[in-house]
């Protein structure tokens, strides 16, 4: 019961009843990234002559989960699927990370606020600006 109840309301989780729905009556699946995302693109084009393309997220839906070759596929870039006709890669490209921000795994520098909050003293190269001594500085 909790399962359809998730399915009804929970659109940042995964695909909604509505979502597999339309999938099944309009959609044929494409393929899957690395991350588990399936790809789906509508059997028939619409109006403006291009299929719908869409993406059911594994997890939590985020667009930056979305790997380079997969984004230029939804927005009709290639016309073509990664999984038939992969991007060639260069040498020097490294592997799609989602962006973490906002999450645990977000980097935190010394002293953030979320950390312990203590930051490094300083090392004796730094005096704080007060306004009487800038007037004898200049």
């Amino acid at each position: 019961m909790l399962l359809f109840i998730k399915r009804l309301f929970a659109w940042w989780d995964g695909a909604t009843l509505g979502t597999l729905f339309t999938i099944f009556k309009h959609g044929q699946m494409v393929g899957t990234d690395k991350c588990g995302n399936r790809y789906f693109e509508a059997r028939k084009a619409g109006p403006d002559g291009n299929k719908r393309r869409w993406v059911v997220y594994k997890g939590y839906a985020d667009g930056s989960r979305v790997p380079t070759e997969w984004h230029g596929w939804m927005h009709h870039t290639f016309e073509t699927p990664p999984t038939d006709t992969p991007l060639p890669r260069k040498f020097w490209e490294k592997d799609h990370l989602p962006n973490l921000s906002g999450t645990v795994y977000a980097w935190q520098p010394k002293g953030s606020l979320v950390g312990n909050g203590v930051r490094a003293n300083a090392t004796g190269d730094y005096s704080a600006w007060t306004p009487d001594k800038a007037d004898t500085d200049a």
